[in-house]
Formats: C-alpha cells, sequence, structure tokens
C-alpha cells in the first residue's frame, strides 16, 4: 500500500505528466490529441496494443510521434469524433500536404490494400492484351480461404481480366497467376519490395504479393497512401480501380444444334462487382460523391483496411484507415468522415506533414547540399520533407513525370483532373436487404445472396459459395 508521502505526490506526478504532453504539443506548433487513461484491463483480457512511441518520421517529424496531428487554421471544422481506426492519415493527393494524421507510421498488418503495391510494381510490365493460360503451378502455394475471382486452370485470360479480378474481387488467384508471369512469387515480392524502397515507403515489408496474413508482413497508413499515390499516375491502375462491375470470363460451354448435329462452343462469363463500399455501395451505405477507387482489404490479423480516393471542385484527396472496430463497413463510414472533413478543411487547415516523392524524384544533391551518406532510411527522407523543393518535386510524382520542370508543371493540372468516374456497369446498383444470416455464419455477412467478398476472404463466381476465411491463431 502507498505511503501518505507516495499519495500526496502522486497527483503532482500527474499534473507533470501533463505539463509534458502541453509542451510537446507546443514544441510542434499544433495539437497533439492523445488517448485518455483508462482502466487497467480485467484479468485474464488483452491489453489493446498501443502504437510505438516513436515512429518513422518519413514525411514530417509531426508524423512520428503517436496520437492525433493536427493543425488547424481559425475557422477549421473539427475532426470527426468517435473514429475508432488505430491509424488514418488524410493527404492533398496532388500536392502530397498532409491536413491531418493518427499514427500515421505505426506498421500493421496492410490486407489486400497491399495489393496497390502489387499493383503498382507489377502492371506496367504486361500490356493489357496478352494472354496467358493457366498453369496448374500458378495457383498453388495461395493461403487457406484466399480470396478467389474465380480462374481456372488450363483456360486463358487477358491481362486486362486478371487486372479485373485482382481490383474488382480482390483475388489471390489472380494475383498469383500475375506473378507466374512475373518470374514466380519470390521475385514479385523481391520487387515489391525494391518499389517500396523506391517510394521511401520505410514501413513496409512484403512477405506475399496478396496481402494474405504471413508473420512479419507489415505496412503503415503512411505507406498505402504513398502506394495509392503511385499507382494513380498510371490510366490503366485509375480505369481498374474505379471500376463498379464487370464481366469475367468463366468456362467454355458446347451446345449441339438438334438439326444439323453440329456442337458449336462458348465461353460463359458471370458478373463481378468492386468490394470497396464506398464505390459501389451497401445496404445503408450510398457510394461517396466523387470516389475513384482505390482499395480495401479484410483479414483475420489486420481486421478492415481501406485506401481511398475522392474528388470534389477541384480538390483530389486520398485517404487511408487502418483496423477501426470490427463492425460492419465501419472502415468506410470513418473513411467519409475524413474525407468530408479534409474537402472542408483544406482551405484552412495547416499541413503536418507530406507525402514524399520517390527516390528517383529527388533533386540531383548541389555543391552546397551534402549528399546522404549511406542509406538513412527515414532520417533522409525526413530531411528531404522539410526541404524548399519538397512540394514541387512531390507535385512531378503525381503527374509522373521526368521532364524539365517547368514543362511538368504544366502538366500536373491537366493529367491529375478529372480522376475517372466510376466505370462499369453502368450505374450504381441499388442496395439489396440484408438476408437472414445462415446458421454458423458470420452475423454481419454483408448484402445479398454476395456475402461482403471482403479482400483475403474466399470468394468465387457471385452465383458461388461463400468460403469464410481461417481464422488464424496466435
Amino acid at each position: 500500500m502507498p505511503t501518505t508521502a507516495a499519495r500526496r505526490t502522486a497527483p503532482h506526478r500527474s499534473a507533470l505528466a501533463v505539463l509534458a504532453v502541453s509542451a510537446v504539443a507546443a514544441l510542434l506548433g499544433g495539437t497533439v490529441l492523445t488517448g485518455a487513461a483508462s482502466a487497467a484491463p480485467a484479468a485474464g483480457t488483452k491489453p489493446a496494443p498501443r502504437p510505438p512511441e516513436h515512429m518513422s518520421t518519413v514525411g514530417g517529424d509531426r508524423l512520428g510521434v503517436p496520437g492525433t496531428q493536427v493543425d488547424p487554421g481559425q475557422g477549421a471544422p473539427a475532426l470527426p469524433a468517435k473514429l475508432t481506426a488505430k491509424s488514418w492519415i488524410v493527404a492533398d493527393a496532388k500536392t502530397g500536404e498532409i491536413y491531418a494524421a493518427h499514427n500515421a507510421h505505426w506498421r500493421l498488418p496492410p490486407a489486400s490494400t497491399l495489393k496497390m503495391l502489387f499493383a503498382d510494381t507489377v502492371l506496367p510490365k504486361f500490356p493489357k492484351n496478352t494472354v496467358r493460360k493457366v498453369l496448374p503451378s500458378d495457383l498453388q502455394g495461395m493461403g487457406e480461404g484466399s480470396s478467389l475471382v474465380g480462374i481456372k486452370e488450363n483456360l486463358t485470360y487477358t491481362v486486362h481480366d486478371l487486372w479485373l479480378g485482382v481490383f474488382l474481387r480482390s483475388g489471390n488467384d489472380a494475383v498469383h497467376v500475375l506473378s507466374a508471369m512475373n518470374g514466380g512469387v519470390a521475385k514479385t515480392v523481391a520487387d515489391m519490395n525494391a518499389r517500396a524502397k523506391e517510394l521511401q515507403a520505410a514501413d513496409t515489408h512484403v512477405v506475399t504479393p496478396d496481402g494474405y496474413d504471413e508473420r512479419g508482413q507489415v505496412s503503415s497508413a503512411y505507406d498505402l497512401t504513398l502506394f495509392a499515390r503511385s499507382g494513380l499516375q498510371n490510366a490503366d491502375f485509375r480505369e481498374y480501380c474505379s471500376t463498379v462491375s464487370a464481366q469475367f470470363p468463366g468456362e467454355w460451354k458446347v451446345d449441339k444444334n438438334k438439326k444439323t448435329g453440329k456442337t458449336t462452343k462458348k465461353r460463359e462469363s458471370f458478373g463481378i462487382q468492386n468490394t470497396n463500399r464506398l464505390l459501389s455501395g451497401d445496404y445503408g451505405l450510398s457510394p461517396y460523391p466523387g470516389i475513384a477507387g482505390v482499395k480495401n482489404g479484410n483479414t483475420t490479423n489486420a481486421g478492415a483496411t481501406f485506401t481511398g480516393v475522392a474528388q470534389r471542385d477541384g480538390r483530389t484527396l486520398l485517404v487511408t484507415v487502418m483496423t477501426p472496430k470490427a463492425e460492419h463497413d465501419l472502415v468506410y463510414r470513418e473513411a467519409a468522415s475524413l474525407l468530408d472533413w479534409g474537402f472542408k478543411a483544406a482551405p484552412t487547415v495547416k499541413p503536418v506533414g507530406t507525402l514524399v516523392p520517390p527516390l528517383s524524384q529527388l533533386p540531383p544533391p548541389t555543391a552546397t547540399t551534402k549528399a546522404p551518406e549511406g542509406d538513412k532510411g527515414p532520417a533522409t527522407a525526413s530531411a528531404t520533407a522539410g526541404s524548399s523543393h519538397d512540394g514541387l518535386w512531390t507535385a512531378l510524382g503525381v503527374a509522373a513525370g521526368s521532364l524539365l520542370v517547368l514543362a511538368v508543371a504544366f502538366i500536373v493540372v491537366r493529367k491529375l483532373r478529372p480522376l475517372p468516374s466510376p466505370a462499369g456497369g453502368g450505374p450504381h446498383p441499388a442496395p439489396r436487404p440484408d438476408p437472414a444470416p445462415r446458421p454458423g455464419a458470420d452475423p454481419d455477412p454483408g448484402p445479398g445472396p454476395d456475402p461482403d467478398p471482403d479482400p483475403d476472404r474466399a470468394s468465387g463466381p457471385a452465383s458461388g459459395p461463400d468460403r469464410r476465411s481461417r481464422r488464424r491463431k496466435g
């Protein structure tokens, strides 16, 4: 039991702790929102994970501080209340300015949002009309309960078909076929890690190309936003991630004419719909105005993850949300609320960091600028973020140019605006009522006969059975 003196000093220690947090906020020139003290967890319960005290400072020193980082100007709206995500970020896709962030560099399991890095790495390598006959070996090595678009061995698919399978149904089978075309899974993982390094995504370590839960596979809200921003420079990437629905090739069907006796072969197809609910909508959730992608995910270890891009009044915002509470569509609702805030706050809020450009687009060292010694990772990127060149080179990163500075600055406005409208399938499908839950099923499986096919959750053609992802121990 504490002594009387100890009890007397406890309030003073608490006050000192509050003063310390306030001092950090004052030194950073903005607001640092920290979680309130909570009671000790009940016996036998696992305490909630907390972000590291020191995280990467790529993009700015404030991004390495735990908690919410925001520097609202006069008249700026308050951030959405009751956000539950472990990590999130709101940024301007064109300038790279980060308007607000919460544990932006916390390294967490990314789920299928990692497929954005896969696409940014592999998509430019193969023309969309390239045809692949699927070998049995192409479909080996997928994790149990993987999400599937419904690819069959010994059938042919175009690269265009495969990428629709990746983006709309988050098909791990499509990822593995494309990886086989790229020289195999091991080479593709190495390529993705190299690409992450080029993008200065220092929080990311790739183990599988499809985002399936594996030990050591991590990324962050900051890095996922970098991947989306880089991928959106590619017109094909923009097309796939903004497609609402499409027809996917099925198996061949043989018909025999009874009168002539002749047989004809016709390949069937089935409909697939994008699992990004801010794009396709859901029961009780309308498509977000101005949404144009990007990618969602859901696994046992990661929970729900999402990165989205939206346009409004000439402004393009990126938002990433990682691991909110496990409630149906909550990751999309929190993302939508952050987008709403970002569009309103953009004119008055002061940036708390920036999305750094790829290493290959950094300005070369000058006589007055000492070149970095060795690979300093976050320190190098942080110094870059603080330089006077940052805004210009970030804009160039979005424009995907290596032309002269003035020429690229002129191209940026035209190349990024507008992003494509949601493509495929005409207008957004009307939401469908929730069915009665099946015995033993997830109590919140999603709409209609096509249960919410969250990435890394098994799924095939829309009419096929729903196989749930395995619940992994540990």
